[in-house]
């Protein structure tokens, strides 16, 4: 459970990022040290930075520059992705076609999802069937977003082995059956400009992403460097900001994890406000379970618990009431 925290720990995760397929990974002591800085910060807060992580400075900036350039796009150029249930859900949406609790984001966003061919996961998975849209302009969006996903996959498969671990499990915990065949979520998010900026310097009515947990495993936030928008709840409910660490990843645990650490770890609340003068634009990647197969807390954390406290949940029906719920089409 998430405690009165005030701040969000950085976690250099490279010892870990170097290890992680070692068989005796779990003997490393720079794995080790890294593995309870993971604990801690699951425990405490949801939520931490990481840095050390592999994936180059250059590309996590060229993936904002080239998001920036298609919001930037007049608006009848965007539509031609748009997004509806013929889609499976996937492409552009417009300032507060998404929705959080019933009340409109004031935020515009691109959703893109694991591609799900006909039949692949029967009637599950009919709702999120079809191949993602990228735009023509910018020429390289495709290709640079494919690279980015795979990339952040293979990130977020490491630092679960790393959680696994901090659990009490092996380092292959979330693998097989589990998560062994990932599904995964990117949404490239614009929110603009603050509008109506009152005298504590809050914007008023103009939430870019209201209060929320993520319903995955493990998000891996990539925000622009210059804007702080992101809060983080605490215990006590105060929001606690998130500053933008340039090359790092703002980490945070989902629903599906709390439900496998049986709530030792807490998926936290969080919101977007830009308050800022300037467009902002964040990329979010959401590694996310097998799509069909049942989750379930992990004997190991039961018994660390005392008892059992969550049921059996398929993180496919989750993502589909979810997404029949979320926009205005």
């Amino acid at each position: 459970m998430a405690t009165d925290f005030k701040s969000i720990p950085i976690i250099d995760i490279s010892p870990l990022f170097a290890k992680c397929d070692d068989p005796k990974m779990a003997e490393d002591q720079g794995v080790s040290e890294v593995v309870q800085q993971l604990d801690q910060a699951c425990r405490e807060a949801g939520f931490f930075y990481v840095k050390g992580h592999g994936i180059p400075g250059s590309l996590i900036k060229e993936v904002r520059n080239v998001t920036h350039q298609f919001f930037d796009l007049p608006y009848e150029e965007k539509l031609k992705i748009k997004m509806s249930a013929a889609t499976g859900f996937r492409g552009y949406q417009r300032v507060g076609e998404n929705i959080t609790k019933g009340t409109p984001d004031m935020h515009e966003a691109i959703d893109c999802y694991r591609e799900v061919k006909q039949g692949m996961y029967g009637d599950l998975g009919k709702t999120m069937e079809g191949s993602n849209l990228w735009p023509a302009d910018p020429a390289n969006f495709k290709s640079l977003m494919e690279e980015y996903i795979s990339l952040c996959t293979e990130l977020s498969r490491k630092i679960l082995r790393g959680i696994a671990l901090a659990l009490g499990g092996l380092p292959d915990e979330f693998e097989g059956e589990r998560a062994g065949d990932p599904f995964w979520v990117t949404r490239l998010i614009g929110y603009p400009a603050a509008s109506n900026v009152n005298s504590n310097g809050m914007l008023e009515n103009d939430i870019g992403c209201g209060a929320h947990t993520d319903y995955g495993l493990l998000t891996l936030v990539n925000q622009d460097d210059d804007i702080t928008a992101l809060q983080v709840r605490n215990l006590s409910g105060e929001w606690i900001w998130a500053p933008p660490i340039p090359g790092t990843f703002v980490c945070n645990i989902g629903d599906m994890l709390k439900i496998f650490s049986n709530g030792l770890y807490e998926s936290t609340l969080h919101r977007v406000i830009n308050n800022s003068s300037k467009y902002r634009v964040c990329v979010a990647y959401f590694y996310e379970p097998n799509f069909e197969n049942p989750a379930e807390p992990f004997d190991f954390c039961v018994q660390r618990t005392g008892e059992k406290k969550f049921g059996r949940a398929v993180y496919g029906e989750h993502l589909v009431s979810k997404v029949l719920t979320n926009f205005v089409m």
